[in-house]
């Protein structure tokens, strides 16, 4: 493990893997860096791939008030501390932030991202002030209440969220549940920021499953359309993911300059 300080003074832990050009994962909601260490793996035969916890998650330090733009200056310092400008590769609500951190000129080279989930229709239906509420629950540590509410907000049945409060699994979730509400913050009211993605001025490309719905391949599809100059692949793989031996040729081709 590997620390960096971001411009507020949270220590941010990171691990890098492979050879190669870095190219940073930014994982979405409910993961730290541990759940993607096996993508990480898989990446690292292209690129020297950087996975790190997201603030308040795993080894990374977390301050207060939270607030977006802290997370883009913990992507920009990650990706000094592995010599940046560097590759980023966004997942689901990640992504979003990946482009926000593009937008707003993070020192990225090239930007993938899988899936941004903007609530597009076909969605399950946004809960009432869920925002709000997740903020709430964030800033009271009430974690079931925050998982809860983020299950809901992603489709889970109530019953098999009862059965995954009893998983061995739960404590580790429960641990940063509370950044539920830094990825809502991220997502802000879900619909696509056309304005904001049409300032990403670096090379992207936009990542779908074929195995995901159509609202989430969608997000992906929103990102080809208003991304000026940006790629759109539809590509195998399971609901909102695909390996890395299909993701990361595709990825070495694209940043090198072809489609």
């Amino acid at each position: 493990m590997e620390q960096v300080t971001s411009k507020d003074g949270t220590r941010i832990a990171f691990d890098r893997t492979g050879a190669g050009p870095a190219l940073v994962l930014v994982n979405g909601a409910f993961n730290d860096r541990s759940m993607t260490a096996e993508k990480a793996a898989g990446l690292g035969a292209y690129f020297t791939a950087v996975s790190y916890d997201r603030r308040g998650r795993g080894d990374s330090g977390d301050a207060l008030p939270y607030a977006v733009e802290r997370e883009v200056e913990d992507l920009t310092a990650v990706i000094e501390a592995v010599g940046g400008p560097a590759y980023v590769y966004g997942m689901s609500s990640g992504a979003a932030l990946s482009l926000l951190a593009a937008a707003a000129e993070a020192p990225i080279a090239g930007l993938a991202v899988f899936e941004p989930p903007y609530r597009l229709p076909g969605a399950p239906p946004a809960p009432e002030r869920y925002l709000e509420r997740m903020t709430e629950f964030g800033a009271a540590r009430q974690s079931v209440d925050a998982a809860r509410l983020f299950m809901e907000a992603v489709g889970m049945p109530a019953s098999a969220f009862d059965d995954f409060l009893q998983t061995p699994e739960w404590p580790t979730f429960a641990a940063m549940a509370h950044t539920l509400a830094y990825d809502a913050a991220v997502m802000d009211d879900s619909a696509v920021p056309e304005e904001q993605l049409a300032r990403v001025s670096v090379p992207t490309i936009a990542f779908a499953s074929s195995a995901s719905p159509e609202w989430l391949r969608g997000g992906a599809e929103a990102v080809g359309k208003f991304v000026p100059g940006a790629r759109y692949r539809q590509v195998d793989g399971v609901f909102h993911d695909a390996p890395p031996e299909i993701v990361g040729p595709i990825l070495t081709e694209f940043f090198a300059g072809g489609v």
